[in-house]
């Protein structure tokens, strides 16, 4: 009696041991290469700018499963502090077993320049449990974007100062320019007056000017000598002679 009472004590215990233990849970083999695209070699992080990465997912195991969720943190390079968590990114579709894929992830940085340490991690679950993968895990360095002469800020503020110089030009030009002609244009002699055309009266009253009237029409009569010699003129000894001779002949 007392026998089957141990025995039936040991298989309890036995059955309670094992309903105790938990269940092991065999998670997937998913492999993820992280790389950044070739015009990004040196795998900078630009502020203010669209940062990119590439994921290649491999699936090497025997089950079936479903990509939930990318995201990333960026943390201290020293002590490994949280800085800020990357935006999220949701997925969800499957990857069947002996299969790869490749995932754009797309993050921002607004951080002072330098360096810190980039982590991205990929969710994804199998029979209603989730497992996490890390897909990248390095420091990276912070850089400002690059200047353009084409950047519609610069080219705003190029624009705001060129429009400020002008004004302040204009300004300064009819403030000070004005009065220095002012002052030249008193100093300067006047201009010597034109001449004034000589006008002619004909004898019905007319008047006209010659320097209008071409030149062949211009013809003034010539004026007659004068035989007779006035009383204040004076003959020369030759022609008194001669006068005198005639006078004589004429008596005769």
């Amino acid at each position: 009696m007392h026998f089957f009472t141990r025995a039936l004590t040991f298989v309890s215990l036995l059955v309670l041991a094992v309903s105790a233990s938990p269940v092991e849970s065999t998670e997937p083999e998913i492999v993820i290469e992280a790389s950044f695209p070739k015009q990004n070699s040196f795998g900078h992080v630009v502020n203010g700018e669209r940062n990119q990465i590439h994921l290649l997912v491999e699936n090497r195991s025997d089950q079936n499963v479903t990509l939930n969720t990318i995201g990333g943190s960026f943390h201290h390079p020293d002590s490994g502090a949280l800085v800020k968590n990357t935006t999220p990114l949701k997925y969800g579709s499957p990857l069947l077993e002996k299969s790869k894929v490749q995932i754009p992830y797309t993050f921002y940085s607004e951080f002072k320049p330098g360096d810190l340490r980039l982590n991205i991690w990929l969710e994804h679950s199998v029979d209603d449990q989730t497992f996490r993968v890390t897909a990248f895990d390095s420091v990276v360095t912070i850089v400002e974007p690059e200047g353009s002469w084409f950047d519609f800020k610069l080219i705003s503020t190029y624009s705001i100062v060129a429009a400020f110089l002008g004004g302040a030009s204009y300004f300064l030009y009819i403030t000070y320019i004005p009065a220095t002609k002012a002052k030249k244009s008193r100093r300067t002699r006047p201009e010597a007056s034109t001449p004034v055309s000589a006008v002619t009266v004909t004898p019905s009253g007319a008047r006209y000017e010659e320097e209008w009237i071409p030149e062949h029409h211009l013809k003034k009569p010539k004026a007659r000598k004068s035989t007779t010699v006035g009383s204040g003129e004076e003959l020369s000894g030759g022609e008194t002679s001669g006068t005198e001779g005639r006078r004589r002949k004429g008596r005769k």
